[in-house]
This record gives C-alpha cells, sequence and structure tokens, in this order.
C-alpha cells in the first residue's frame, strides 16, 4: 500500500486527545476508565480509515472499540470519521502492534479484529505476519478467557497460513467463510479495502479463532 503523506496529520491527531489517546501505557488495566464506563473493549490491530470500527460502534454502542493504527495519515482519516460520527464508545491509538502489551492489561481485551492485513508474502518476512504465532502469544495475553480473534482477507494464500497458525497453535476454529459475500453470515461490517475488493467480485475469506483456556490445553 503506497501511503499519501499528510504532513499536517500529527498536529490534527495531537489537538485530538479524546479520540486517539496520548500516552495510552497510562491507561493499561485501566481503559473502563478513559471510556467513562465499564462494558466489553474490543480492539482491531492495523485499523487503517477506520470504516471498519466506526461502524462497529454504531451498530454496536454497548461496546468499547479501540482501534490501532501506526501511520499518521491514515489514521487522521479514522479519527475525522468518528469525531464526525460523534461515537463517544470509540478511540485510537498511534502506534505499534508490537508494542500491545504496553498498552493492555492481562485479560482486558475481550475481541480482537484483524482486517485486510498486509500479507508478506515472502518467507523471510513471516514472522511481520499479523497472524504469527509471535503476534498470537500477546494477543492471548491480552484477551480474556476464551477470547476470540475474527479475521478476514482478500489473500488466499495468508488466509491458508493463518488457518495453519491458529490450528498449531492450539486454538479452535469457528465460522471458517472462504466466500463470505455468499454465506449466510450476518452482520458484516465492511473496511474499506473490502468494498473495494468485493466490487471486482474477489472473494473474502473470513474465520473466527478462539484461544482455549488451561483446561482445555490440558485435555488435549
Amino acid at each position: 500500500m503506497r501511503l499519501r503523506n499528510k504532513p499536517w496529520a500529527r498536529d490534527a491527531i495531537a489537538q485530538n486527545p479524546d479520540v486517539v489517546i496520548q500516552q495510552p501505557a497510562t491507561w493499561k488495566g485501566n481503559w473502563h476508565r478513559c471510556f467513562g464506563r465499564q462494558a466489553p473493549l474490543y480492539i482491531e490491530v492495523g485499523t487503517g480509515k477506520g470504516q471498519f470500527l466506526t461502524g462497529m460502534a454504531k451498530h454496536h454502542p454497548e461496546i468499547n472499540f479501540i482501534g490501532i493504527e501506526r501511520y499518521e495519515s491514515v489514521l487522521v482519516t479514522a479519527m475525522e470519521r468518528a469525531k464526525e460520527a460523534e461515537l463517544t464508545n470509540l478511540k485510537f491509538l498511534s502506534e505499534d502492534v508490537y508494542d500491545l502489551l504496553d498498552f493492555f492489561a492481562d485479560g482486558e481485551v475481550s475481541r480482537l479484529f484483524i482486517n485486510f492485513t498486509d500479507p508478506w508474502p515472502k518467507k523471510r518476512h513471516e514472522k511481520r505476519r499479523l497472524t504469527y504465532k509471535d503476534f498470537l502469544a500477546k494477543y492471548e495475553i491480552v484477551l480474556k478467557e476464551k477470547g476470540d480473534i475474527h479475521f478476514k482477507t482478500d489473500n488466499q494464500g495468508l488466509f491458508e497460513y493463518s488457518l495453519h497458525s491458529f490450528s498449531k497453535y492450539g486454538m479452535i476454529l469457528h465460522n471458517v467463510s472462504l466466500d463470505l459475500h455468499n454465506s449466510d453470515f450476518e452482520g458484516n461490517i465492511m473496511t474499506e479495502y473490502e468494498e473495494k475488493f468485493a466490487k471486482k467480485g474477489m472473494r473474502i475469506y473470513r474465520c473466527e479463532a478462539q484461544f482455549r483456556t488451561n483446561e482445555e490445553s490440558h485435555n488435549l
């Protein structure tokens, strides 16, 4: 993805600390206070321009959402969308997913979304894939017991890799779809990329992967 540089993005983000949280590590373990209420916390890693999370926040006002996006020139669009929609249950972090454990306490997150992430197709780049085992280990720590990952992509190779990665890690797979838009799945919120690919008639792959409890893992 070629990014269009927006030199004004950093200043715009800094002027909206109620939407893009500054120094997020200070809220670790206390995100309910940041939102001003107790509610399940869902996060998206690599949130892009925010179309998905904005839609989710509108449809699920009972949930607190956080989107993580390291590119300020992209994140500023997500911020503007959230402001325009006047969503109080949606925040963003201008951070890198590598540092996830710095921002969320053990078991603080109820669900994690990964949508249309970079497939990093070359074998030497495997460790950069957001469904690689090292990332799964981070997700497992911040997610509640039986927490799950909802994953969507247009890339068949990445989907196959991710199914294998989830399974090898010992996760339980649910609702695996090889053609989401021609399935009976309800309540799908599309990302920008998803809309673009759907218009071209491309397949969208989706699955849910749930971490096992310690007891379930011991009984394998």
